[in-house]
């Protein structure tokens, strides 16, 4: 297929991704879903786009992965989920294991009842388990903002920290289940149980001491192209996730947490790097999703209806809240609806398919069938956990629908981490001028500066005595943020984005 016609298939895809996504956000569908769906109707058995290349997938995947808990790490504030510190770790190590187990011994009873392609051993079952056993919540946040919602209590920064450090546990226990099925080995538990150990401390210490060293290597370094920043925090992060592979440790986990200390910290030009992350991370995110649906033949689904269904739903109603309940014992401020939200938010993810997918490329016996179990059961969670969290949400009360101030959006401007002050802008109204038409008759509370202003095209810089008129935009910079939001109650339209 020539450059050129391959190119213009990607283009129409993403357009088509995009505007689906748009569409999502309104009716609060997944966007994971949405572009699964895409990839799907453009595949071989919708369209007729032919892809079944496994190993460009998976190579495409394990990028995209890799910048995707880059991204996140460095997006997570640490100060929020210090408090929840325990309860995440918990959650993403244990809770995991548990899934796997309890899930994997039921796969392993299922199959052999209803006699699907023989019987599967219980390795490979475990291994089925394992695959499934780590959560999307990123996708359970862009519900949840686009329906305008906030969750109670500490439970985004838990769910957050959870959704972030999972990949790595399940990511472990799949490639040993792998190795061991590979091999033809009587199963180790113990020396299986100290590898994962290994490589959980080797990639927690190769994350957090390179990334110190990359803090102090961009703030050190003096690069007169200022667009070069950006890329020399990227090639950081592919530098962590090799070396790290190198050194045999949990590469994931390593780029979650050199994200993490790289975001936490202060370096040259913070602002700018995080937004060109921000895309990165939605570009890869398109790719995988789109490649995972051409990837996956509709039909061969079919035969798995019966036990996927089955199996989704043992993962929904049983084997996540028993972990979930299980791991949170020890931590009695967590009430009983908190539990039962994070036993909902079990969403499956790209990251199943992916490890899927790594036992295709291992041509292991019945890789077919994992891999299409794996994506139908994704399809499940995404479809009946992924529509009603905010539904499940305001049932258990759980949810505020937040007030604030409007991003702005007419105003290119960041101001550096250190400054807490807040930008907003504000919309002139009919009913905001009833006392006078100049900036001071607006009546702005203390501590707050009107710095410019948009009309139409155009801008400029007000005084005191500057006439507004209706629907002019004034960019605003306050220290006394509450109060300009009593003043003006806006719901925060980034939500609605």
């Amino acid at each position: 297929m020539q450059i050129e016609l391959v190119l213009l298939l990607l283009s129409i895809l993403f357009f088509a991704s995009i505007i689906a996504d748009k569409a999502g956000y309104r009716f609060g569908v997944p966007s994971l879903l949405l572009f699964l769906i895409v990839g799907m109707i453009f595949g071989s058995d919708g369209l007729g786009i032919e892809f079944d290349n496994v190993s460009m997938a998976q190579t495409v995947g394990t990028i995209a992965l890799c910048v995707i808990l880059f991204s996140g790490g460095m997006d997570t504030n640490i100060n929020e989920i210090r408090p929840v510190l325990y309860k995440g770790l918990v959650l993403s190590t244990f809770g995991v294991l548990l899934t796997t187990f309890f899930t994997g011994f039921f796969i392993w009873w299922l199959l052999q009842y209803f006699g699907v392609e023989n019987t599967m051993s219980l390795t490979t079952a475990l291994l089925l388990a394992a695959t499934m056993s780590s959560t999307d919540s990123a996708s359970v946040f862009s519900i949840l903002r686009a329906k305008g919602l906030r969750l109670k209590n500490s439970l985004k920064p838990t769910l957050e920290l959870e959704s972030g450090s999972n990949d790595p546990m399940a990511y472990v226990l799949t490639i040993t289940l792998l190795d061991i099925i590979q091999h033809d080995a009587e199963p180790n538990y113990f020396s299986a149980c100290m590898m994962v150990i290994l490589q959980l401390a080797i990639g927690a210490l190769m994350g957090y001491g390179l990334g110190k060293l990359i803090v102090l290597l961009v703030n050190k370094v003096d690069i007169k192209n200022d667009s070069l920043y950006p890329i020399l925090v990227l090639s950081s992060c592919i530098f962590i996730f090799s070396s790290t592979y190198f050194l045999q440790g949990n590469c994931y986990l390593a780029v979650y947490i050199g994200g993490l200390v790289i975001g936490n910290n202060k370096f040259v030009h913070k602002n700018s790097t995080i937004k060109f992350f921000d895309g990165l991370t939605w570009l890869f995110q398109l790719s995988m999703f789109l490649i995972l649906g051409l990837l996956v033949e509709p039909h061969n689904l079919v035969p798995v209806i019966l036990p996927g269904l089955i199996i989704s739903a043992i993962m929904i109603f049983i084997s996540r809240p028993l972990s979930v309940f299980i791991c949170l014992l020890p931590f009695r401020n967590v009430n009983y609806r908190d539990k039962l939200f994070v036993s909902w938010v079990g969403l499956r993810g790209a990251v199943p398919i992916i490890f899927a997918i790594m036992s295709l490329e291992a041509e292991i016996p019945q890789a077919e069938l994992i891999f299409n179990i794996v994506f139908f059961c994704t399809l499940v969670s995404l479809i009946v956990q992924g529509t009603s969290l905010p539904k499940v949400a305001k049932l258990l009360h759980l949810t505020n629908t937040p007030t604030g101030l409007r991003k702005p959006k007419n105003f290119d401007i960041d101001l550096p981490e250190e400054i807490k002050s807040t930008t907003t802008e504000i919309t002139i109204t009919a009913s905001m001028l009833q006392k006078g038409n100049r900036l001071m008759n607006i009546g702005l509370p203390e501590k707050t500066l009107a710095i410019m202003v948009r009309r139409g095209t155009g801008y400029f810089v007000p005084t005191g005595k500057s006439i507004l008129k209706e629907n002019d935009t004034l960019l605003v910079i306050t220290d006394n943020a509450d109060y300009l939001a009593e003043l003006y109650p806006i719901v925060d339209e980034s939500l609605k984005e």
